[in-house]
């Protein structure tokens, strides 16, 4: 991954020798592991073999038993694995390719609480063979709590007692709720590592097991994430692309940019930024403080919110996260449209300086991070880049990553009123 634009203007050798020694003392705060919920920095390149195995025969029995899975979970239990299906499948992997594959279609549930969505979901599975993966590390959560318990009914009727063979939870290793009754069902499980926060659990089993069961090769995902891994050990602020992004976001909040946009050109990346908004903003918003994190998905909010970007006040940056090379790439028909640009992809790049060259002369900050193809691997190195970009420019600005007490006091909130409400 590349780093470019405005970084160097940032990014002074004189900045760059005044924050050295400081990235340092985090990077060995974060693989030293003493800190709670640190267990993710080193995950990809310790994960037991015998466990990716386990995760892939499970995969291979639900494509085998059902022809559709609904993952239930809300926030970080499902955000990653949204991502990846949308990043590394078709547009119409549902309507067309899983039949072709062999391999269940993906439904998402207890990530809201939409009682028209249910309904035609409910619906939609009548005519399917269904399996459900639940995932939640206590199992009280309201959201995915209530479309659990929905979702048991439904399979209850379907298939009576052999219901909770249809049925896979990934929780916590020993306590709460849906360990206990995983425990007391014989529900298939795998475990939410317990030195791991929601939001830092893609690469475990909580997205790893949906992503296998889309037939996307998670040995290969991992493979990316161990390569980030060692990449990330050379400690030079000169050279390690995820330290810089970190600092240049550090010192733009310093300079009162509070929003960060993050844009992107291919549409297969719009859920990825939806994860990213989840990590960056319930890791870095909290004490008063933070960078908010939105999307665009370009070139369509061009012209809507690129009126904003052009002419809006300037308290953003923008990070614009590019794919240098597609597999397959749209060949555009000749015409006085295109002039010499002859592809969808190409045709994306010229749009997307023509928009860099437009917002330069009102001094917008823009930061580029370029990935090199779409694919599996790429997917893994993006998720443990931003993992770690995340964490140490959260230590930068004085803030825990890996807490998210706003979040813990809406859950108690919630359930106090509901408890009102009967």
């Amino acid at each position: 991954m590349k780093l470019t634009g405005d970084i160097d203007t940032l990014l002074t050798e004189d900045v760059l020798e005044r924050y050295q020694e400081r990235i340092e003392l985090i990077h060995h705060k974060l693989h030293q592991k003493k800190e709670p919920f640190t267990g993710w920095v080193d995950y990809p390149a310790n994960i037991s073999p015998s466990l990716v195995e386990d995760i892939l025969s499970c995969a291979a029995k639900i494509s085998q038993q059902c022809t559709a899975l609904v993952v239930i979970g809300i926030g970080g239990s499902y955000l990653g694995a949204k991502a990846c299906i949308e990043l590394l499948q078709s547009p119409f992997y549902n309507e067309r390719y899983a039949h072709l594959q062999h391999t269940p279609k993906i439904y998402f549930a207890g990530h809201h609480l939409s009682s028209i969505y249910y309904r035609e979901l409910f619906k939609l599975l009548q005519e399917e063979e269904v399996a459900v993966c639940v995932i939640s590390k206590s199992g009280t959560t309201l959201e995915p709590a209530v479309v659990f318990a929905l979702f048991k009914e439904f399979l209850q009727q379907k298939y009576g007692n052999r219901a909770k063979e249809h049925i896979y939870a990934i929780t916590d290793r020993s306590k709460g709720a849906l360990r206990q009754e995983a425990d007391e069902q014989g529900y298939t499980t795998f475990v939410v590592p317990d030195d791991i926060g929601g939001r830092y659990s893609v690469l475990t089993p909580v997205g790893l097991l949906p992503i296998a069961c889309a037939g996307i090769d998670i040995k290969a995902i991992l493979a990316g994430a161990q390569k980030a891994y060692q990449e990330m050990q050379c400690l030079d602020l000169r050279l390690n692309e995820c330290y810089r992004y970190s600092l240049a976001r550090h010192l733009l909040g310093k300079k009162g940019k509070t929003i960060e946009i993050f844009e992107v050109y291919e549409g297969k990346l719009r859920y990825f930024t939806e994860w990213l908004k989840q990590l960056f903003g319930e890791s870095g918003c909290k004490d008063g403080c933070g960078i908010f994190p939105a999307s665009l998905q370009m070139s369509t909010d061009l012209h809507s919110m690129g009126q904003f970007l052009q002419e809006g006040r300037q308290d953003f940056f923008e990070t614009v996260i590019t794919v240098q090379q597609l597999a397959e790439d749209m060949m555009l028909i000749p015409s006085p449209l295109t002039g010499q640009v002859n592809t969808m992809h190409q045709l994306n790049e010229v749009i997307q300086q023509s928009v860099r060259k437009a917002h330069a002369p009102n001094g917008t900050v823009n930061l580029t991070i370029a990935v090199e193809n779409i694919s599996p691997e790429t997917f893994g190195e993006m998720v443990y880049f931003f993992e770690k970009a995340c964490a140490v420019s959260c230590y930068l600005d004085g803030v825990n990553p890996f807490d998210q007490p706003g979040v813990e006091d809406y859950k108690r909130n919630i359930k106090a009123l509901v408890k009102e409400a009967k």
